[in-house]
């Protein structure tokens, strides 16, 4: 597979897909970065292809604040929950107030 094949196997129509950027030449390798448009004209990194010689790699971006965000929450939706449940439900066990008096009744005398 040479390069001709490979540019001409990406889509022409990109609206919804990615923005392919400017071939970029390093040590032997050709870069082609990828990104993906949104509304406001604001890209998102999505990856790269990597050339060289004749394989052709994929390399996707991975946003660490997504992730980082998604863990954050994720806590934060765990903490919500369990002091939901305490509140409802305490953990500790049911404290009962209860007369260590019992009313004294006296017993019927026995005959002997």
């Amino acid at each position: 597979m040479n390069r001709p094949d490979i540019f001409d196997r990406l889509p022409t129509d990109l609206v919804g897909m990615g923005v392919y950027g400017e071939p970029i030449h390093v040590d032997g390798a050709t870069v082609i970065p990828v990104a993906r448009i949104r509304g406001g004209g604001s890209a998102t990194p999505i990856g790269v292809f990597v050339i060289r010689g004749g394989d052709v790699s994929w390399t996707s971006a991975v946003d660490a604040n997504r992730i980082a965000l998604f863990g954050v929450i994720t806590g934060l939706l765990s903490a919500v929950i369990a002091s939901l449940a305490v509140l409802r439900r305490p953990p500790w066990p049911d404290i009962v107030l209860r007369d260590s008096i019992r009313r004294h009744r006296p017993r019927p005398a026995r005959d002997a």
